[in-house]
């Protein structure tokens, strides 16, 4: 009689033990504080975490924040060491500085592990990763400051974006590479127009091709004035093309200038970021990658190669239910 009499006042007030149960449940986003008591640490132990990058957090107004949903996916991930952590898939936007430090990873693991990076262009890849053909996608759409807004407006084309998150790499140099001794600061853009001026097209749904067409509608030029020689995939083939002879002038980075001895015309600073499924950020492969590019060998080729700013690095952007 007592369990039904529970029962009634449950059913008058509408209150249910599901419902006690949410109630009590953390807030979307924890504080430190909430989320030591949550994993059940000392808040010293999370500040540890969030400085070693291991655990999903954000800063906001000065205050360290934790979406649940994250911390339960990380917590899942790490406990049972993840079904098909020996292995990931990168599509998307190429980059030198990612290739290498990829190629570097694999290198180290040798066979323990299997490490695919193929460069597509941003929506291509985020159209792979929609179908789960691929883990990760590097993308990068227009100038660093408007990022923001333009890369999660990229990510929520696709309906599977509530699944994601976004991850900051780094800012990268973007502008133009040109063929040594082509252009000279007096010359003004509109003198790599010229109709004798051999071009090399970058593919579309790629962000370089995007970054193209914005800088011609800036400075009211024709399109249709270049003259395409040569059509390229990623940042090494457009490089390529030019240090071979067969076009003089392609859209891409700095680095990719510095590796192939060409001349480079910064036009802006850009964002380069990683969409991924929101598992995939605690994947031992994806930390391994953060932390490379963390270390000192890898500071070092970015002197070399210049047009890097790793100061993000690591920085969740956006998440889908965002």
């Amino acid at each position: 009689m007592k369990r039904n009499s529970n029962s009634a006042d449950n059913a008058q007030t509408g209150y249910s033990d599901e419902a006690a149960e949410h109630a009590d449940a953390p807030p979307r986003f924890m504080t430190v504080k909430q989320v030591a008591a949550y994993l059940q640490v000392n808040e010293k132990k999370v500040y540890g975490l969030v400085q070693e990058g291991k655990i999903p957090a954000t800063k906001l107004t000065g205050k360290w924040l934790f979406p649940r949903n994250l911390v339960d996916q990380w917590l899942l991930e790490s406990s049972h060491g993840g079904l098909l952590t020996d292995r990931i898939v990168i599509a998307g936007s190429d980059d030198p500085l990612l290739y290498r430090a990829l190629s570097q990873i694999a290198t180290s693991l040798q066979s323990r592990a299997l490490i695919s990076y193929t460069s597509t262009g941003s929506q291509l890849g985020l159209a792979l990763l929609a179908n789960r053909r691929a883990d990760v996608c590097s993308v990068h759409w227009g100038p660093a400051a408007e990022s923001f807004h333009r890369h999660p407006a990229l990510l929520r084309q696709f309906v599977q974006a509530g699944e994601w998150a976004l991850v900051r790499l780094y800012r990268r140099e973007q502008g133009l590479l040109v063929s040594p001794g082509l252009w000279s600061a007096g010359d003004g853009i509109e003198g790599l127009f010229r109709r004798e001026v051999r071009w090399v097209e970058r593919q579309e749904g790629g962000g370089s091709q995007r970054f193209l067409r914005e800088l011609i509608s800036q400075h009211d030029l024709d399109p249709s004035d270049r003259r395409i020689t040569g059509r390229a995939g990623s940042e090494r083939e457009a490089a390529s093309l030019i240090a071979i002879g067969q076009a003089e002038i392609a859209p891409g980075i700095r680095a990719s200038a510095s590796e192939f001895g060409l001349d480079f015309l910064s036009i802006g600073w850009e964002a380069f970021d990683l969409a991924l499924h929101r598992g995939i950020f605690f994947r031992s492969l994806f930390q391994h990658l953060l932390d490379y590019l963390r270390g000192s060998d890898c500071q070092r080729h970015v002197k070399t190669l210049g047009g890097y700013d790793l100061s993000e690095l690591g920085t969740l952007i956006w998440t889908g239910g965002d």
